[in-house]
């Protein structure tokens, strides 16, 4: 019987460790949607001063000179 507990306990452990890591995987996930939108937000704030300087095209939606 003593096998067979230690290998419950240790299932436990391992049910309890990807449940963790499915927490923190979740929490990232919405750390990295933040950032992205963050970084959308940044973007589009460049582009506006880079038009309003005299721009035609933000530089960020112009083309490489090898297009």
């Amino acid at each position: 019987m003593g096998e067979l507990t230690a290998l419950e306990e240790r299932i436990a452990l391992l049910i309890r460790e990807v449940e963790d890591l499915s927490d923190e995987l979740a929490r990232r996930g919405r750390e990295i949607d933040l950032l992205r939108r963050q970084v959308d937000m940044l973007l589009e704030r460049e582009a506006g001063r880079e038009f309003e300087a005299g721009g035609t095209v933000p530089l960020a939606d112009q083309k490489p000179p090898h297009w």
